[in-house]
């Protein structure tokens, strides 16, 4: 398996929205469900991800709540409001749209 790869520009977002559309979760949980849902491909950095939280705290898109997390400490626990439950569904059809006109770009070549 090859080195674990950084991720693309504009695709943390919808990685995170996604991730947390199923349960609350705090930041580390996020970062370490991404790397294990990917087999290990993709990292994501905490210069990356806390920022991008606090972007999508700002639009909206997320709700922070102070929380005990699974090793008795206090964590900010992540949640997608309505505004991101809509925002993921554009994210994720832009994405298909976006990977889809790749593929084929990739396989006419």
């Amino acid at each position: 398996m090859g080195k674990p790869t950084d991720l693309l520009q504009g695709t943390l977002d919808l990685l995170i929205l996604k991730t947390i559309s199923l349960e609350p979760m705090n930041g580390w949980s996020i970062a370490k469900r991404i790397v294990q849902i990917s087999n290990e491909v993709l990292q994501v950095q905490q210069g990356s991800l806390y920022p991008a939280l606090h972007r999508l705290e700002h639009q909206g898109w997320i709700k922070a709540e102070w929380r005990e997390s699974e090793n008795n400490r206090r964590a900010k626990y992540y949640s997608l409001t309505a505004a991101g439950r809509r925002q993921l569904k554009s994210e994720l059809e832009n994405w298909r749209r976006l990977s889809g006109a790749i593929g084929q770009v990739i396989e006419a070549m």
